[in-house]
């Protein structure tokens, strides 16, 4: 099973919008995908209309009896699963510090699973918490969403200091996000970031009404607006990061 995860340090960016959308378009691929909701606010369970709660909470999930697979539930659509978030989550931080291996704790919640899909999604919270430093230890590789502005751009910057020192970082793949091509420059930064970004996704996902209609149809932009050019980025999103994954 191959894991990733919609991370950045800023909110806002466009992450569990990633993570929806191209969870169901790997499971439209024909690849069995496991989308984990670690963000508390729970919009990826939202958005798959399965109430956010876990049996225990955050309390029983870290312990020693916490597993995964009890906290599975089916979507509406073929070969997607969910785990979905718990509002107790928000102290997801708390109970990995009370852990003698803390960063090992998600990737240990992962492994019995592993046999049972192709893609695991983790769809983060943002800031840089031991939380995060746990899912950099558990993925593949981080899908970061990059507006291009200013600030979204400099916390790609420090993500990338971040991780520079750790042997065992996961590959990280930046990508575009909620651009407006009406602005040139949001034009010339997306340049800008593809010619000097090591591993930077070649797919630009646009500032769409069509996305913005997710939180009412609480459905990936491809089940209602499968012709529309943000469904197309998606798909073709999901494409650069499978080429990665599976070389």
């Amino acid at each position: 099973m191959k894991t990733v995860a919609t991370y950045s340090i800023k909110g806002g960016v466009g992450k569990t919008t990633s993570a929806v959308n191209l969870a169901y378009e790997a499971a439209r691929s024909g690849a069995r995908v496991l989308l984990w909701d670690i963000d508390p606010q729970g919009a990826a369970s939202f958005f798959f209309r399965v109430k956010p709660v876990v049996k225990g909470g955050v309390e029983r999930l870290m312990g020693d009896e916490g597993a995964l697979a009890s906290n599975v539930h089916a979507t509406d659509h073929l070969g997607l699963h969910i785990v979905p978030a718990d509002f107790s989550l928000r102290y997801l931080d708390l109970h990995l510090g009370d852990m003698k291996r803390p960063t090992r704790r998600l990737a240990a919640l992962l492994d019995p699973v592993a046999d049972l899909y192709d893609v695991a999604i983790l769809d983060c919270p943002p800031g840089v918490t031991l939380t995060s430093e746990s899912v950099f230890a558990a993925v593949d590789a981080l899908l970061v969403p990059t507006i291009p502005t200013t600030l979204s751009t400099r916390t790609l910057d420090q993500l990338s200091d971040f991780l520079a020192d750790d042997a065992t970082r996961p590959t990280m793949l930046p990508f575009a996000s909620m651009v407006d091509r009406r602005k040139k420059l949001q034009r010339e930064l997306v340049t800008l970031l593809m010619r000097d970004t090591p591993d930077f996704l070649p797919t630009v996902i646009p500032n769409a009404s069509a996305i913005e209609l997710m939180g009412v149809q609480r459905a990936p932009v491809a089940v209602y607006a499968p012709r529309s050019p943000s469904a197309i980025a998606f798909r073709e999103l999901w494409g650069d990061v499978a080429a990665r994954l599976w070389n």
